[in-house]
């Protein structure tokens, strides 16, 4: 009897877990707030004032009339326990100020680039045109030059908890003050950074649980618990400890449970699992009322709904979630290239691999390519085509008949020994990133592109138009279908992904950096006018929200398509101070950013879109 008692504890014990990981336990409370109200909760109900014109017409900045003193920010570091740091511009060590430090500059130059030092810095983006440009790294010999601090933020909360977070919430609700948030910085649109406003940083949110047991809704089997700034890379050591597999991007540096996963998040496993935002069964997740919440089947449904799919830094912020756990799977790659001039079959091969690309992913495979001009008179294609859990001999037949056809066109093309898969796998520990300056547009081409003969030579005059100009295009191979998808489906994930064959950049070739306004602005009308011919050959497609060009036309239907209703009227019962606004999300179109040379940067005050003519004076 005593085995058998011992036995069933045993059995309820294993099915247990915690209700929140570690940095979730701690949480903001009436107590905590006493007499500082500028860190009081919010009440959505009570929004009257905010339907009238006494709100105010912008969010504060420093030199604005209420923006908080320093004895008020001093009050709120010691609150959040002195995680409050300045948004200090790491290149400001390169020049002439306060924080100039030459052998702090010298390691910027010569040594950053091989390490974790911008992944790991509170205010650096990947892209640094949307911040304005305001202060990047010298190279080489380079001297003088200006520092300032741009869209940068100028005060930055290091979260560890989800007391701090719900902190930062409240006060920049309560103060009127421009919020933004920050993972990684695999930004490249300026939703990381803003003129004069507070951040929370969510880099160090990285417990994680394995979970043998999960049940919720129809779902029964292996989960994880995962906190928001778990980076990809991280992933696979976990994966090989419990052998199992989850859904992440690549073996990147990408935050796979923030930004990634509300924009959508495809992966090599994309045309096998589905996206990032098919992952998840459980969010945990700061609202703009500061309270702290759970979204799941069963519970705050609309949240649950809106937050997989539906656009990062909108409805509030992810702190950790419940994610699908997959069997152990292995991707293998077939690596193809080959390269032609203008008077070559390079272009005919370019259509037999978009023709062969219908197979990859009914194979349960995706394919990740890069077709460039490398001269006056010569092009350049490589793709690696992946196929999870099949053998050697397997890829290598599979993609012999490809092999075949290129060849008979004259292509010197080689059938490779397949291999592991380089964006699936941790190769550099999270090393290496830096910060770049170029700007893109992307496209979800549908399926009917490739299997219609007119519309298949539409597609294909148009993407060869626009590599011929100049362009890099960059394609990845994916079908992650609603059936793909699985439980618990009912997300707001981009109708164009689940009738796409294909997502693909194209990058501009402009040098932005120390760029003119004219410039630039006669940069992005030439990138536009490419991109034109794309959106000509697939009417009604998307893009992809997370890898997008800001001024995309008709941005709501590109991003979020016959979403986005649902999803506006999730945001303002959620959010009706406007609490969350990042650009090219849902309601942002309320907003406008103010910048002195008209640039579409982050780099000037955030005001409401009906008062910006009254802000300037006209």
């Amino acid at each position: 009897m005593r085995s058998l008692t011992i036995s069933i504890f045993f059995t309820l014990f294993t099915n247990l877990t915690r209700a929140n990981v570690v940095f979730e336990v701690e949480q903001l409370t009436e107590d905590d707030i006493g007499d500082f109200s500028a860190i009081a909760f919010g009440n959505a109900s009570e929004t009257v004032l905010l339907n009238n014109d006494d709100r105010p017409d912008c969010r504060e900045y420093p030199g604005s009339p209420d923006w908080p003193l320093d004895e008020e920010w001093s009050r709120l570091n010691r609150s959040l326990g002195g995680a409050l740091i300045k948004g200090i511009p790491p290149a400001a060590v390169c020049y002439d100020g306060p924080y100039k430090d030459e052998a702090a500059c010298t390691y910027l130059m010569r040594n950053a680039s091989s390490t974790r030092f911008y992944i790991n810095d509170p205010v650096t983006v990947l892209s640094e045109w949307p911040e304005g440009d305001t202060c990047h790294a010298p190279s080489g010999q380079q001297t003088g030059g200006n520092c300032t601090q741009g869209a940068f933020p100028v005060y930055v909360v290091n979260a560890t908890t989800v007391r701090q977070i719900q902190i930062a919430v409240n006060f920049a609700r309560n103060r009127n003050l421009r919020l933004v948030i920050k993972n990684t910085g695999h930004d490249f649109v300026g939703r990381s950074v803003g003129f004069g406003s507070l951040s929370v940083w969510t880099h160090w949110l990285k417990d994680f649980e394995f979970l043998p047991r999960y049940r919720i809704g129809a779902y029964r089997g292996r989960a994880a618990r995962v906190g928001a700034g778990i980076e990809s890379w991280e992933m696979f050591a976990h994966m090989t400890r419990y052998n199992m597999t989850v859904v992440v991007a690549g073996g990147y540096t990408v935050g796979a449970y923030g930004g990634w996963m509300a924009g959508g998040g495809h992966s090599a496993l994309a045309s096998k699992y589905g996206l990032g935002a098919d992952q998840a069964l459980s969010i945990q997740v700061v609202t703009a009322d500061g309270r702290f919440v759970t979204a799941d089947p069963r519970q705050n449904t609309d949240l649950f709904y809106a937050l997989r799919g539906g656009g990062g830094s909108t409805y509030g912020i992810v702190t950790s979630a419940i994610i699908k756990v997959h069997p152990p799977t292995k991707i293998l790659a077939s690596s193809i290239s080959f390269t032609g001039s203008f008077n070559t079959n390079f272009w005919k091969g370019f259509d037999l691999y978009h023709e062969f690309g219908k197979k990859i992913v009914d194979d349960g495979g995706t394919a990740c390519y890069v077709s460039r001009r490398s001269d006056n008179s010569s092009f350049s294609f490589m793709t690696d085509i992946e196929l999870p859990n099949v053998s050697e001999e397997y890829l290598s037949k599979f993609v012999q008949p490809l092999v075949d056809d290129l060849n008979a066109i004259g292509l010197n093309v080689t059938n490779r020994p397949p291999r592991p898969a380089t964006n699936w796998a941790s190769l550099s520990d999270g090393a290496g990133d830096t910060p770049g300056s170029s700007r893109f547009g992307s496209r979800l081409w549908p399926r009917a592109n490739f299997e219609d003969a007119a519309q298949f030579r539409a597609t294909q005059a148009a993407i060869r138009e626009t590599v011929e100009a100049g362009y890099t295009f960059h394609g990845i191979h994916i079908q992650p279908t609603e059936e793909v998808a699985g439980y618990p489906g009912d997300n707001a994930v981009n109708p164009a992904f689940r009738r796409a064959i294909m997502h693909a950049d194209l990058y501009d070739f402009a040098r932005l950096r120390g760029a003119s306004p004219d410039a630039f602005k006669a940069a992005h009308e030439r990138l536009a006018g490419a991109m034109d011919k794309w959106r000509a050959a697939s009417p009604g497609a998307g893009a992809y929200v997370n890898e997008c060009d800001l001024e995309e036309p008709d941005w709501q239907q590109a991003f979020f398509g016959s979403n986005y209703g649902r999803l506006l009227g999730i945001k303002r019962r959620r959010d009706p101070w406007g609490v969350f606004y990042a650009p090219g999300t849902v309601s942002s179109e309320e907003w406008r950013v103010v910048t002195e040379d008209g640039m579409p940067t982050q780099n000037g005050p955030l005001c409401r879109a009906g008062s910006v003519e009254a802000w300037r004076g006209v």
